[in-house]
């Protein structure tokens, strides 16, 4: 049996951030993060893929980024088994070299997934500064809502 007495002093000597908004100023120092804008010209120019890891019920419930070539969803559970070159579940685009945007919501999610694909080697990816909300405010292209769609049924 665990006590708070062994768990205390060795354990919490051994976290490095002081707490999330650490953790997550530590993740975006590394990123060159996208604008929306950005993120799409990089997208239809081939030059990148994007990722949506937002879960199922939330893609359903707020929308999706059009079904362009270059977007793809991977839970965000599984990405870095996705797209690490040296997984045996990589995708056959996963590359050290590939561009590679993250999309979560509100651009919080993407910033720690993308910072962790840089840990294992994929340099050049990053996140897209506000997420599917910021993508979606800068008219660039999403699905109809989906919620409207099921109302109309």
């Amino acid at each position: 049996m665990v006590t708070a007495e062994a768990v205390t002093a060795p354990r919490f000597e051994e976290i490095y951030f002081n707490g999330i908004d650490d953790m997550l100023a530590e993740a975006r120092s590394h990123l060159d993060r996208a604008s929306a804008r950005a993120a799409y010209q990089e997208l239809i120019g081939g030059r990148a893929i994007l990722v949506d890891i937002r879960p199922d019920a939330q893609r359903a419930a707020e929308g999706e980024v059009e079904p362009l070539p270059g977007v793809l969803v991977i839970d965000r559970n599984v990405l870095e088994w996705r797209l690490d070159p040296r997984s045996e579940t990589r995708l056959p685009l996963a590359s050290y070299d590939a561009r590679v945007l993250v999309l979560c919501q509100e651009g919080y999610t993407s910033s720690l997934a993308a910072d962790s694909l840089r840990q294992l080697g994929v340099h050049r990816a990053t996140d897209v500064v506000g997420g599917f909300a910021a993508w979606r405010a800068a008219g660039m292209p999403v699905t109809r809502d989906l919620r409207a769609r099921r109302g109309a049924m």
